[in-house]
């Protein structure tokens, strides 16, 4: 089939290319009633803007796509990456990096950029802290433009590729509930993330199957970054009496359980004689913490490779997808940062 232009869009609608041109830049020179007649005809023909790109001496087309990671320190995303980049090098795509460092008007900026330079479609790690807003990613849907979120985002139908975060907590906790521990708390991420409230309701869950009693102020938010994790870290326990403290921490990741560990080590709090403490996503180098990290691996090469392959798939279709979400299991790695209690 040949592809939809911006012309074929402009003949549908029965509008001019400029003012469809207006559309997909958003632009505010446009009725909204116009506007959503040529949103919606861009839908109906399955069109998707073109960028810049230019054809190669020997008449190939660049074929390429975009991922938007959180943070190029942190092993879990770029993990992710290299696993999207296997695969899309195996389909003859070319891969663009960008790392948003956190950022969420990095973020935009970043799918601003890909959706107008003929960057085919983007894989966003997205941000989801604080006030940040999807306007950008709603934009990304009107003018259908594939992406595939590596986690749900209240209000945005999409693709998704996730783990089990739920099931993942569930087992981490039942596992230091059968190691004698009754005193367990969750340090947990941005109150905003999915993630963060789906491994809250594993915490949750773990209790409800077991003796033990859950109550809320088992769950502290201490934040994802070092810096803000280590800080509340201290915080925490500054104002809890020795005989008060939990004997075991399930941290929202591997991130945020190094900097418990950093500041538990500041406090003269021993791990895990006093304290087990359980991670999440078995980064690549949680073996070799100050004390080798418990934790609950998550398939991060895997998550990048079916990444991609949704969105390819939905690059190279002609007909407009439905939505996919993949939800990848995981598995807890136990190593010495938690104890059996005696």
């Amino acid at each position: 089939m040949k592809r939809i232009t911006i012309e074929d869009v402009a003949k549908h609608a029965n509008v001019s290319k400029g003012t469809v041109s207006a559309v997909i830049n958003s632009k505010n020179s446009v009725n909204p009633s116009t506007r959503d007649h040529i949103l919606k005809v861009m839908k109906e023909l399955n069109f998707r803007p073109r960028g810049m790109a230019r054809n190669l001496k020997n008449g190939d087309q660049i074929r390429s796509i975009g991922v938007i990671i959180k943070d190029l320190n942190y092993p879990f995303y770029t993990t992710i990456a290299a696993g999207a980049k296997e695969y899309a090098n195996e389909k003859g795509y070319s891969v663009i990096f960008a790392s948003s460092e956190n950022d969420h008007e990095c973020e935009k900026k970043f799918t601003h950029l890909f959706s107008t330079k003929d960057i085919k479609g983007a894989i966003i790690a997205p941000i989801v802290e604080g006030a940040a807003e999807i306007e950008h990613l709603f934009k990304l849907k009107r003018i259908n433009y594939p992406f595939v979120l590596l986690e749900d985002v209240k209000g945005i139908q999409a693709n998704v590729v996730a783990i089990d975060n739920l099931s993942a907590i569930k087992i981490a906790v039942k596992y230091l509930i059968d190691s004698g521990h009754t005193k367990i708390v969750h340090f947990a991420g941005p109150p905003q993330s999915s993630h963060t409230q789906e491994r809250i309701e594993g915490f949750r869950h773990a209790f409800s199957e077991s003796p033990l009693i859950f109550n809320k102020n088992m769950i502290i938010s201490i934040g994802s970054r070092h810096e803000e994790a280590y800080g509340n870290t201290l915080n925490y326990f500054k104002h809890l009496k020795r005989e008060d403290y939990p004997t075991a921490i399930v941290c929202f990741n591997d991130q945020q359980a190094l900097a418990v560990m950093t500041a538990l080590n500041e406090l003269k709090i021993r791990v895990p004689e006093e304290i087990s403490i359980v991670g999440n996503d078995d980064i690549s180098y949680a073996q070799i913490y100050p004390v080798p990290l418990t934790t609950i691996r998550a398939p991060q090469r895997e998550i990048g490779h079916k990444a991609a392959e949704i969105l390819i798939r939905n690059i190279e279709s002609t007909n407009i997808l439905p939505n996919e979400k993949v939800v990848l299991e995981t598995e807890l790695v136990i190593r010495k940062s938690s104890r059996v209690l005696n």
